[in-house]
Parts: C-alpha cells; structure tokens; sequence
C-alpha cells in the first residue's frame, strides 16, 4: 500500500510566535518528526504519467506576490544557458505566463516547467534554479518560487476569536497533502507526501528541512519547533504517520 489514507491520528503543538505575540503557531507534529523526503530522480515517476521524468515540476509555478516574482526574476538574470536547457527559449518567449485567472506563474513548455531541466541535458537534470544555488553555495530556498521551496511543507494562516472579542492569528505548519492542490489534487496519478516510497529519509522532516522551516517561522520560532519535536520523538510518538516505516 504506497500511499496511505489521511485519516489518522495526529499530534499538534501549539506555542505564541517568539517574534509575534499575536501569532501562535499550531504545528503537525507528526508530519514534522516523519521520514518523508524528497525522491526526485531517486525513483520519483511524478505527479502525472504523462511527465515521468518532471517530478511535481509539470504545471509551472504561481508566484505568492511581487517580491516573489522579483527574487526570481533577478535569479533568471544570473542562469547561463550551460544551467538552464531552456534558456534561450526562456529569454526570447518569456519565462512568466498568466493562468486563465489571471495569476502570473512560470511557463509551463512540453509538460513541464520551463526551469527543469531533461535527464539528457549536460548541465545537470532537475530543476535550474535550485542546481544554480547549489552552484554558487547560496540556500535553494532563497533562488526558487515561494510555492517550490514550501512544498510539501504547508503554512496556512487564520484568525481565532477568543470569545471575549479578542484574537489571534493562528499559522499552522503542516504536511502539503493532495488537498493543498485545491479540487486537482484527487486526480494526480502519483503523490509523495503520504506515499510510502517517500518516506525513506534517514532524519525527520523538522531536521532536513531546517532551512525552509526557519524560513517559514524564524529562528526562534523553529528553535522552540525543534525543542518539541525532539521532545515528541523521545516519548515514542504515539501518532506516527502512517507512511513512516515501523520505528
């Protein structure tokens, strides 16, 4: 059974943002001490059959906002076309493209988008952006969209009303489930998050993505993540996820 139904049980932690006090953050415990990882070119056959070799980069990626635009426009500036297969392509059509409402997003060309790069391209398969950072010793997080680093970390955000007319504003991080790909999720052919084939990583979410979380929370907000998840994993997690092997 590769991948596991979502209906389990689950730990959560809640504590007040170190940075905020009109933040707390409501963390998934369970999903942040899993031995989920990335198997891109590692056995991954994508989201789509139709695009195998693509991973979950098949339908270009939607910007959060400007400045997310703007870091990765200046990312673009810096790709050579002995990085990047498409960049001549990239440069004299465009990289950018808006959806039919409107959201600018990268372009998707021939089932993927247009920064992956093919298994046969010299420069290296996988993703420009993220082997452009590795190249020149800077985070992966800090070069590709918003949308690309996050997954399949999930931050969502919303306001709690006490009772007593005042509020907060809780911002969960969690797993990125097939939900999070809104009403297409349901119809991917292949997904990683709960898939046992993904869980093979030899540390826990919370440690091997360290860098993105940090980014996501802060430094002390993930310092105190960490403390509880450490935590967790010494008491025998009673609510593991599903897809970790027996541990």
């Amino acid at each position: 059974m590769p991948e596991v139904d979502l209906g389990f049980p689950r730990t959560h932690v809640e504590f007040t943002n170190p940075d905020d006090e009109s933040e707390v953050f409501r963390c998934d415990l369970t999903w942040l001490t899993s031995r989920w990882t990335c198997i891109f070119g590692q056995g991954c056959p994508g989201i789509y059959e139709s695009s195998p070799e693509a991973g979950c980069c098949t339908l270009g990626a939607h910007f959060a906002d400007d400045e997310d635009h703007r870091r990765v426009a200046e990312v673009v500036e810096q790709l050579s076309s002995k990085e990047w297969e498409r960049h001549d392509q990239g440069h004299d059509g465009g990289w950018t493209e808006t959806d039919d409402e409107g959201d600018l997003k990268t372009r998707a060309v021939d089932g993927a988008c247009i920064f992956h790069n093919s298994r046969g391209f010299e420069g290296g398969y996988g993703c420009a952006l993220h082997a452009h950072a590795l190249r020149t010793g800077v985070k992966p997080h800090t070069t590709k969209p918003d949308v690309c680093w996050q997954l399949p970390l999930r931050r969502q955000f919303r306001e709690v009303d006490h009772g007593d007319g005042n509020t907060h504003t809780e911002v969960s991080i969690g797993e990125y489930t097939r939900a999070g790909w809104g009403p297409g999720g349901a119809d991917l052919d292949w997904y990683c998050s709960a898939n046992t084939e993904a869980h093979v990583g030899t540390e826990p979410v919370y440690v091997s993505n360290r860098d993105e979380l940090t980014a996501l929370m802060g430094e002390a907000g993930y310092a105190q993540l960490a403390r509880h998840c450490a935590a967790f994993e010494r008491g025998g997690p009673l609510t593991p996820h599903l897809a970790d092997p027996a541990r």
